[in-house]
């Protein structure tokens, strides 16, 4: 390594970019000062003789510029002033341009590249058109760039109107809130999606992507009896529906194409891109919608919220149905399906009675509730009611 490369290596990147940087100022200094030299006489007495027509002055009265070294050296020294007072708004600009390039997505980049020399482009077309027209050159110099520039604007705005057709933009573009509704296999099979699309707490278009319909109909075709049984039902509360509500099936499909990644994938990907809702009860869907940021209506979820809220010393009159895993507790639902856990109801097996609520635990899945029969031993103790 000679001895210019390993000082060339031993600069900084800072360093670097403040060496170009005073090369930048010492070229427009150089060269604004070479042209206030060659051509700033003329321009002052221009401007003293615009000045004198202004006062009134008469015609023998014009300006002359002095001339000589002396008459040199304001001009040379107002040259350097402008040409390093450019550079420096040149130089400030174009950091602030290189910061924000620097931190634009490389799909934007390729974007403002093509819509740029697709603009260009264009406007070549018109030179022809203005060179037989205009036999000025700087005005068709001037055209030309203008229309480039619009032209350049109109397509870079049509590429961003068109991203989620273009190939740089797949799997980056986040489409805007549409209300589509995308129904996935389990929330269909599950059927209670149809009792809440019909009593209007569904609003939006219903999709239904034609991935999902292959997956009811592999599911209906099952040599398992359970899993043939599901999937049919599923079908049919398909069916169902589709009498009811204006159902889209697959035809926004080519949005999220088969990638090999299963079909709780794709839903999010096809989400992501329609801007859309995933309806589901799937608890492991639902959380890595979530995490995508895709807008997930669970029906569990609403059905948990929906559940009457039991508050502790409440009466509740239930009906124990079976023994629990403890020693002495009876196990009995509320309407809604919710389980009541009685302390001492094992006794009371088939019976239906009051029971106290003595605690109320929320949990991810829903609710535990434990209640006791008023005045039955507990531990070995006898209770009295409670008023």
């Amino acid at each position: 390594m000679n001895e210019g490369e390993r000082i060339t290596k031993n600069v900084s990147p800072e360093k670097r970019r403040t060496l170009l940087q005073w090369l930048i100022l010492a070229v427009f200094s150089t060269s604004s000062a070479l042209l206030f030299a060659q051509f700033g006489r003329e321009w002052l007495e221009l401007c003293g003789n615009w000045v004198g027509d202004r006062l009134g002055a008469s015609a023998d009265a014009s300006y002359k510029a002095p001339e000589g070294f002396f008459g040199l050296l304001p001009l040379v020294g107002a040259g350097v002033l402008v040409g390093w007072f450019i550079a420096t708004l040149l130089i400030r600009v174009t950091e602030r341009l290189g910061s924000k390039w620097d931190q634009t997505d490389d799909s934007e980049k390729l974007t403002w590249f093509v819509g740029t020399v697709i603009g260009f482009l264009v406007a070549t077309f018109f030179i022809n058109f203005f060179l037989a027209i205009i036999p000025n050159k700087v005005v068709v110099a001037l055209a030309v760039t203008g229309i480039g520039i619009l032209f350049t604007a109109l397509s870079v705005y049509a590429l961003h109107t068109m991203k989620e057709s273009l190939p740089w933009y797949r799997g980056k573009v986040r489409a805007r809130r549409t209300g589509i509704k995308i129904l996935d296999t389990n929330v269909i099979i599950d059927g209670r999606v149809y009792d809440v699309a019909r009593v209007g707490f569904v609003e939006g278009q219903i999709y239904v992507p034609q991935f999902v319909l292959e997956e009811l109909q592999y599911i209906a075709d099952s040599h398992d009896s359970l899993r043939r049984q599901r999937g049919r039902r599923g079908l049919d509360i398909l069916k169902l529906m589709q009498t009811e509500f204006n159902i889209e099936v697959g035809i926004h499909d080519r949005l999220a194409p088969e990638q090999g990644d299963g079909v709780d994938s794709r839903l999010v990907r096809l989400a992501t891109a329609l801007g859309g809702d995933l309806v589901t009860n799937d608890h492991n869907l639902n959380r890595v919608a979530t995490l995508q940021d895709v807008r997930v209506l669970n029906i569990n979820d609403l059905a948990l919220a929906l559940r009457p809220n039991v508050l502790p010393q409440e009466h509740l009159e239930l009906s124990i149905v079976r023994e629990g895993n403890q020693i002495g507790q009876g196990i009995a639902y509320l309407e809604d399906g919710t389980m009541v856990i009685v302390e001492n109801g094992r006794g009371h097996i088939g019976e239906t009675l009051e029971v106290m609520v003595t605690q109320v635990i929320q949990t991810e899945r829903g609710k535990l509730i434990f209640a006791e029969v008023e005045g039955e031993p507990v531990d070995g103790r006898a209770r009295k009611p409670r008023r």
